[in-house]
């Protein structure tokens, strides 16, 4: 069951934050993982990336479909390359307190489909365009100004 389910109850879709509607339970990947088992989680979990974290959950990186494509382009062995060697580093991420219209932003001035959640450094989340959506869609099906 989605976050938002629990979280958003009635009320103006404008004060909802990314608390109320990320995801919480993330799917993530360590440094050393392989190129393999990447592609692997990313297929059978129908995911378009995955974050790369370090023991204590702190965000390091973040390994999409594009990264592995571009791999596979240059003629890598996903078997024998390394999260550390695919991933994206310097991601933009969102933290529990921004408003959605602010995550919103976000997504569409970075051309970005999904953003990690940090607090202190460390992965919470993520949250997902579609999540947005669900999340105003849940908060406006009572609340009518």
């Amino acid at each position: 069951m989605r976050r938002s389910d629990y979280m958003c109850k009635a009320c103006d879709p404008k004060t909802l934050t990314v608390h109320q509607i990320m995801e919480d339970a993330v799917v993530t990947a360590s440094p050393k993982t392989t190129g393999l088992t990447l592609a692997q989680t990313l297929s059978e979990r129908n995911f378009g990336s995955i974050p790369i974290v370090e023991e204590d959950r702190t965000l390091i990186g973040l390994v999409s479909e594009f990264d592995l494509l571009k791999a596979m382009d240059e003629g890598q062995d996903l078997r024998s390359v390394t999260a550390a060697d695919l991933m994206t580093k310097g991601v933009v991420t969102a933290t529990e307190d921004m408003t959605v219209p602010d995550v919103s932003k976000l997504l569409k001035t970075h051309s970005l489909i999904r953003v990690p959640v940090v607090k202190d450094g460390a992965l919470v989340g993520i949250l997902a365009r579609r999540d947005i959506v669900y999340g105003y869609v849940k908060a406006t099906a009572t609340y009518w100004p």
